[in-house]
């Protein structure tokens, strides 16, 4: 399950954690939907890893503001997302703004929930910006969404994991790929470091945590 929000906030990039600005509505509805254990802080991001789930951002540019992007930034990133998503074999993609995923991809009618079509063979669901500035959005309201998907992705895995497991990957290393999109991958593969330079090479080939 890899997670893409629209990009990051000029404090997320400051702090080099995901959702990190104070009263983002990410880590307490990805709890309260039952996707992790507790609520994690920003900073424990890598430990999403163990839950089979990642994050990345559609574009890399951090801004004040998502509404800042223009609609070639967005665009642009929609693309790389998709091959990303390929890339790492992902079975379900949630991209986080629905205005966002009209403008990167196209799709001027889409709306909340689970798509038609699906990116770099990901199935795909689209969720609400958590952004305390999508205020519409209550915590409660946040967290049902996230657990439609929850219940979706539950639903799926067993008919999708075609018998593989979980890679035994020790740590991660964030990897810089085309337009500085990043996502985490492991440090090392059978005790041989990964290095984010060759990495970005041979991503298909790269074991890493299974993410669903």
């Amino acid at each position: 399950m890899l997670f893409a929000g629209i990009n990051p906030s000029l404090y997320s990039a400051a702090t080099g954690y995901h959702f990190a600005r104070p009263g983002n509505r990410f880590w307490p509805a990805l709890h309260r939907s039952g996707f992790t254990a507790r609520q994690l802080l920003p900073a424990e991001q890598h430990l999403l890893l163990d839950a089979g789930l990642g994050i990345t951002n559609v574009v890399a540019r951090a801004t004040t503001r998502a509404d800042e992007l223009d609609a070639a930034e967005l665009a642009a990133g929609g693309p790389v997302l998709a091959a990303l998503a390929a890339d790492l074999g992902v079975r379900w993609l949630a991209v986080l703004g629905v205005t966002a995923y009209r403008t990167a991809f196209g799709r001027p009618r889409a709306t909340i929930g689970p798509q038609p079509e699906r990116l770099g063979g990901a199935r795909v669901w689209v969720l609400p910006n958590p952004s305390g500035l999508n205020a519409h959005k209550t915590p409660p309201m946040l967290a049902a969404d996230f657990a439609q998907l929850r219940e979706a992705v539950e639903g799926t895995t067993h008919s999708d994991a075609g018998g593989s497991g979980v890679d035994p990957a020790i740590g991660e290393v964030e990897v810089v790929l085309p337009a500085s999109t990043r996502v985490l991958l492991p440090r090392s593969v059978d005790g041989v470091p990964v290095h984010a330079e060759a990495a970005r090479e041979a991503l298909p080939e790269v074991q890493r945590r299974e993410v669903r």
